[in-house]
């Protein structure tokens, strides 16, 4: 059962002269403390009202800090129960990285467990159809996976395969084998990608499934992969717990007079 850890914070650490809304700097200093360990998983949070008392703000202020903790996926409030902190701050984080990605994808592969929520077989929607470069009504197969760290979910995983494509393996290889691996097999071995990376709020169903509240935020990758001829084997879209995951990129400059930088290849 968590229990209430003594939470240190003075008023000083408070400035009701900033800029910055009293909420805001309260959620900072719990985030911060949250993050760096300082106040460890299953930690209960004191009550409002005890935090309201100890800084000297207002009730409403201490509330929407929780809240915010809350919508971060760094606690989980409950009538009755408190707040308890569901971040392990001792939990390694997985990176990722744009110069040596289908390297990094394969080591992911192989150094955490996948967990095959969904495999089936069905018709393209036109938008998937255009991305793999298939006919309308093309067949193609839609797998769900969750990957795991530590046997702690980070991310969710939505791939679409042609047919053609995904007839070389078998569907319970997906719960053991690299995807990347199969289709390598498969003679479609990725050898280029073009991803887009954006900031996404979980939906209810995704958020569900990696442990999170709704709303919290994720890191969302959707990656177009192609063999060495150039055909669009891979459509996928990966939802990655931003506690859990973070991408790495080194930037340079040709030169001092470039006012554009470049990413490394």
């Amino acid at each position: 059962m968590a229990e209430a850890a003594p939470l240190v914070i003075s008023q000083s650490e408070i400035d009701e002269n900033s800029g910055t809304p009293l909420y805001q700097q309260l959620y900072d200093i719990l985030r911060g403390k949250i993050l760096d360990g300082s106040i460890p998983l299953n930690t209960k949070l004191p009550a409002e009202q005890d935090i309201t008392k100890m800084l000297g703000i207002s009730r409403i202020t201490v509330k929407r800090s929780m809240n915010e903790l809350a919508v971060a996926g760094l606690v989980r409030r409950q009538r009755g129960n408190g707040t308890v902190v569901i971040y392990d701050a001792t939990a390694p984080a997985v990176k990722g990285s744009f110069d040596t990605m289908i390297d990094g994808l394969t080591r992911m592969g192989l150094e955490t467990e996948v967990q095959l929520l969904d495999c089936t077989m069905g018709t393209a929607s036109p938008a998937i159809a255009e991305s793999l470069e298939l006919p309308q009504g093309s067949s193609v197969q839609r797998i769900v996976r969750l990957r795991k760290l530590n046997d702690e979910p980070f991310s969710y995983l939505i791939t679409y395969i042609p047919d053609d494509v995904a007839e070389a393996y078998d569907d319970s290889e997906l719960t053991n084998r690299s995807l990347l691996k199969l289709l390598e097999r498969a003679g479609h071995a990725p050898i280029d990608a073009e991803q887009t990376i954006s900031a996404v709020s979980a939906e209810p169903a995704i958020a569900a499934v990696l442990g999170i509240a709704p709303g919290s935020p994720l890191l969302r990758i959707h990656r177009i992969m192609r063999d060495a001829k150039g055909r669009p084997v891979q459509n996928i879209t990966a939802n990655y717990r931003a506690d859990k995951f973070e991408y790495h990129m080194r930037l340079s400059r040709g030169n001092a007079a470039q006012e554009n930088w470049q990413t490394d290849k």
